[in-house]
């Protein structure tokens, strides 16, 4: 009956395994647009960590636009971070429209403050 019955963690493992994370990259001269829709974990975080490492010894300019991003886990703020870091002597990293959820994330953790958030 309590948080760590067989019940509880079967739904919870399934819920994870249900983890999806559509990316959509198009790109403009040096200016790559990552279009992030639904979720920003664990299980889904090396995913885009690949799609950025594909293209980031050619870009000058990294666009996240979370429009359709409903959650982010520390996980998928670590690809973000690590991102920043080579991003920031070699070009520009914008992230724009956050949902409520995930700015909610961004506030309680200072990144809001360390990002370029349009």
């Amino acid at each position: 009956m309590g948080l760590f019955n067989k019940k509880n963690k079967d739904s919870a493992s399934s819920s994870s395994g249900n983890s999806q994370l559509k990316i959509s990259v198009s790109k403009d001269g040096a200016q790559y647009t990552f279009l992030l829709g639904g979720r920003l974990d664990t299980m889904t975080s090396p995913g885009l960590d690949s799609k950025i490492k594909e293209v980031i010894d050619d870009a000058k300019t990294l666009i996240f636009d979370f429009s359709d991003l409903e959650y982010i886990s520390s996980a998928g703020l670590r690809v973000l971070l690590g991102t920043y870091q080579v991003m920031e002597n070699k070009g520009e990293m914008i992230i724009r429209n956050l949902t409520a959820p995930v700015r909610e994330v961004f506030e309680l953790t200072g990144f809001a403050r360390l990002f370029n958030i349009e």
